[in-house]
C-alpha cells in the first residue's frame, strides 16, 4: 500500500483497534491460475498471538478460494474504517487546495493456514459468535442448538489462521495540511456533511490534531 509519511500509522495496538471495530474485512489471495479472488468475511484477532497477531476466519467450504490456501503463499487482509470526503471550501481561503478523501485503512498480510482440529473450528465459531450476539437481549449460542445441525454446519466451513507476518496502517486525516485547514474540514463534516462516517473521520482528525500528529 503506498503510504506517505504523514499518513504512516505503526502502533500494532492502533492498527489492531480498527481491526477489531472493523473486522468484516476483504480477504484477497490469488487462485491456481494466478487471478485475483477476494471474499468479503468476519474476522478475529488474536492479539496476543505472534508478534503482529493472528487473524482468525472461515469460507464456506463451498467457495474455491481457501483451496490455494495450500501453496503455503502469502494473503492480504483489508480492513477498512471511517472515510469520507473532504471539500476544500473547508479550508482556510487563503491555502489553495483540491478535494479529497480522507480515510483509515489497515493492511494485514500472512500466509494462511486450516485449522484440522474440529475442536477448535468450533471453538473459533463460538468465540466470533459470542462477541457479535453482545448486544442481542437473549443471545444465540451453538450449545443451544441440536448438535446434529450444528456439526452438519460445521462441516460446510473451512476454518483457517494467518499469523500476521507485516500489518501496516494509513491514517489520512488532513496531516499535511495546516492546522487551520484541518480545523476547517472537522468542523465542515460536523457541521455541513453531519452523517456518521463524517461524524467518525471528524473525531479521528480532531484526535490526530490535538495530538500533534
Amino acid at each position: 500500500m503506498y503510504i506517505p509519511a504523514p499518513f504512516a500509522e505503526t502502533d500494532n495496538s492502533v492498527l489492531h483497534d480498527l481491526i477489531d471495530a472493523y473486522g468484516f474485512g476483504i480477504l484477497i489471495s490469488l487462485d491456481e491460475c494466478g487471478a485475483p479472488v477476494a471474499s468479503h468475511i468476519p474476522f478475529e484477532l488474536d492479539r496476543a498471538s505472534g508478534d503482529n497477531g493472528t487473524l482468525q476466519a472461515h469460507l464456506a467450504r463451498a467457495n474455491p478460494q481457501w483451496r490455494g490456501f495450500n501453496a503455503g503463499n502469502e494473503i492480504l487482509c483489508i480492513f477498512e474504517g471511517p472515510h469520507a470526503y473532504i471539500s476544500p471550501r473547508w479550508y482556510d481561503p487563503a491555502n489553495n487546495a483540491v478535494p479529497t478523501w480522507n480515510y483509515v485503512v489497515v493492511h494485514a498480510y500472512g500466509v494462511p493456514k486450516i485449522v484440522e482440529d474440529t475442536e477448535k473450528v468450533r471453538a473459533q465459531q463460538e468465540a466470533l459468535v459470542a462477541r457479535h450476539e453482545e448486544a442481542v437481549i437473549e443471545p444465540w449460542r451453538l450449545d443451544n442448538q441440536p448438535q446434529n445441525y450444528i456439526e452438519s454446519m460445521l462441516k460446510g466451513i473451512v476454518a483457517f489462521e494467518i499469523p500476521i507476518a507485516r500489518i501496516e496502517g494509513k491514517f489520512k486525516l488532513n496531516q499535511n495540511h495546516p492546522a487551520a485547514n484541518r480545523a476547517g474540514a472537522i468542523s465542515g463534516l460536523r457541521k455541513e456533511a453531519g452523517d456518521p462516517l463524517s461524524l467518525a473521520v471528524a473525531d479521528l482528525m480532531a484526535a490526530a490534531l490535538a495530538s500533534g500528529s
